[in-house]
């Protein structure tokens, strides 16, 4: 085989040169649904709402810098892994693709796959099981597709397992930004303009980039309320690795340099960054904008908590200042410095557009429950949360709702495990199933008892009625004996939508002369609605601590002058260890979505958003 070498480009910078090699040039933009496939931009967004030169006008201070952020590999424990094989049929023609993947989007999978391979998707099954680990790096079909095609071919079951050096090699990474801020403020702590230049590197292949880089510079920037607003975005094509969803998808990235720009303006003009904060922040009945100039049609403020978490953060952070006084801790000798820094967060809490989630339930023979749900388990805790949105509705325990999930056989579609949207999606769907089950039950209860209906009610797995109780074994038998099958179900589209919201602060000792940094304390406030699970809930947070503790401190991908990606094993790619983590002081603020199931917000992302972009400087205040 030979090969014709051709130019390449490895920054986003030269790929936008005047006669860069054009990655894809050969496509058509329009149908490939590429903005400048010429000139290597994959995506781009221009806007401006206000007039951002009057509002720097109006600034008493200014700042401006260049904010870069790095790549960075998920590092699931579970790398990406698929196994395939053909369930004959005796009808010819009818045999099956069988795929058993760590995939966070089984039905995706599917459809890519009957596309692919010209087949219709009743002839495809996609089982996920339990996925050792995604953060947004499983929603890519990159071995599902090879062991198909061999298994058709061969006619035995195939299997295909990347090592971990092929996961940070042929799989996908964070998005690498490069973000020019422009900020001002008056004295008296207003925000008068943002201006914001943004580039992010998608790598070879683009499926994730107008996603990635226009979620990345809207909630980032809605959060804050200022007149005048401006940004230039694109997403470029370069020949290396390449890059796709993460965690926060784009959020990070935009949330660090926004943050240091807000702590920056506070610092110049004088005033505590939290106060500032709180004076720019929006607040319900507050539009909530960034490239357009009107807000999102579907997108609320579901309940509101921001202000509580900011609040909660300084609390703590203030505890924590008296407790290392007290203890005498607060000098730790010549060449050592503290200081404390803070950051906020918003996220809408469901993917734009639509996110699709149905839920099979049904009583069974012995009072317990089957409950099919198409959403993925891979750490998130979803499959719990499930069981106790079904088993709250239905006056049981979670230990007699049995879930089956992520598998295209058992229900109609589910976008995905993405998004954060395990809970506020699926568990709609969930929820909505169970409650329309509990009305059934009641009423088969009522006919058997010869009860009204309405004075009847679930409690501890059965129907009472004054004295009268009917456990749900009997409601199943009566049922049974009117031909009926007590099953429903739920589907919930994903909208409308609400906004969730995540504070973190920290105090940091640092050795000025060595380096050596020690965080003393680690503090975070959440916003998630009614906390189902507070323990997992917890856990998320924690969990979003982290790795962004690994992202703001050790993790790069690191690519050479050729493209290669250098750092392609853990020895040469730390992640945070157990003794790198510090204990974090996690509290959440009190509110009640009005969108969510039992008013739930979600909160798999965003604990990870502002974390990392606030270390405080040497001198006691944040830094840019």
């Amino acid at each position: 085989m030979e090969y014709e070498l051709l130019d390449a480009v490895f920054s986003p910078q030269d790929a936008l040169l005047p006669g860069a090699p054009a990655i894809h040039g050969e496509k058509d933009g329009e149908t490939a649904r590429i903005s400048r496939p010429q000139n290597n931009v994959v995506a781009e967004v221009h806007s401006e709402l206000g007039n951002v030169e009057a509002g720097f006008a109006a600034a008493d201070f200014i700042h401006e810098n260049t904010y870069q952020t790095q790549r960075v590999q998920h590092v699931a424990m579970e790398t990406h892994c698929s196994i395939a094989w053909v369930e004959p049929s005796d009808n010819p023609g009818e045999d099956r693709l069988m795929v058993r993947s760590s995939s966070q989007v089984p039905f995706l999978v599917r459809r890519t796959l009957a596309r692919v391979f010209d087949l219709p998707e009743d002839r495809i099954r996609v089982v996920a099981g339990r996925v050792g680990g995604g953060f947004g790096g499983k929603q890519e079909v990159l071995t599902e597709d090879l062991v198909a095609m061999a298994a058709l071919k061969l006619r035995r079951p195939v299997q295909v397992e990347f090592t971990r050096t092929e996961q940070f090699t042929s799989t996908t990474t964070r998005h690498p930004f490069t973000i020019k801020v422009k900020a001002g403020a008056s004295n008296d702590g207003q925000l008068t303009a943002m201006q914001l230049d943004v580039v992010t590197n998608t790598g070879a292949y683009g499926n994730h980039a107008p996603g990635v880089m226009f979620h990345g510079c809207g909630e980032s920037l809605a959060v804050y309320k200022c007149a005048n607003k401006k940004v230039d975005a694109q997403a470029v094509y370069t020949n290396t690795v390449p890059a796709g969803a993460f965690r926060g998808y784009g959020l990070s990235q935009m949330i660090f340099a926004i943050e240091s720009a807000i702590d920056e303006l506070a610092v110049g003009i004088g005033m505590d960054p939290l106060d500032f904060r709180l004076k720019n922040m929006v607040r319900p009945g507050d539009h909530m904008l960034s490239t357009n100039p009107e807000p999102e049609e579907d997108v609320y403020y579901g309940s509101y908590g921001l202000d509580q978490c900011v609040a909660l953060v300084r609390d703590a952070l203030e505890r924590g200042d008296k407790r290392y006084r007290d203890a005498g801790l607060d000098n730790f000798g010549p060449g050592w410095v503290t200081g404390v820094g803070s950051a906020l967060s918003m996220i809408d809490t469901v993917p734009p557009r639509g996110h699709f989630a149905h839920t099979r339930l049904r009583l069974l023979p012995d009072g317990t429950f089957d409950a099919a749900v198409g959403t993925a388990e891979f750490g998130n805790g979803t499959t719990t949360v499930h069981a106790q949105l079904a088993a709250t509705a239905l006056a049981t325990t979670a230990s007699n709702v049995a879930v089956r999930q992520s598998d295209t056989d058992l229900v109609e579609h589910d976008t995905g495990a993405f998004g954060s949207a395990g809970t506020v999606v699926a568990g709609q769907a969930t929820l909505l199933a169970a409650q329309e089950l509990a009305v059934r039950i009641r009423t088969v209860a009522a006919a058997f008892a010869g009860a009204p209906e309405a004075d009847c009610v679930l409690e501890d797995g059965a129907v009472r009625w004054g004295e009268r109780v009917v456990p749900f074994t009997e409601v199943y038998d009566a049922a049974q004996q009117q031909g009926m099958e007590l099953a429903t179900e739920g589907r919930w589209g994903g909208t409308p939508r609400s906004v969730a919201f995540n504070v973190h602060g920290f105090r940091v000792a640092v050795n000025t002369g060595t380096g050596e940094l020690r965080i003393l304390q680690s503090v975070q406030a959440a916003d998630a609605g009614v906390v189902v699970n507070p323990r997992q809930c917890r856990g998320q947070v924690e969990g979003g601590i982290a790795q962004a503790l690994g992202v703001a401190l050790y993790e790069e991908v690191r690519v050479n002058d050729a493209g290669k990606v250098t750092t392609d094993i853990l020895r040469q790619y730390h992640i945070p260890s157990f003794a790198d983590v510090p204990r974090s002081e996690v509290y959440f603020a009190k509110t009640n979505d009005q969108m969510g199931p039992l008013g739930a917000k979600s909160m798999s992302e965003s604990p990870f958003n502002p974390w990392h972009p606030r270390w405080p400087t040497p001198s006691g205040t944040p830094p840019g």
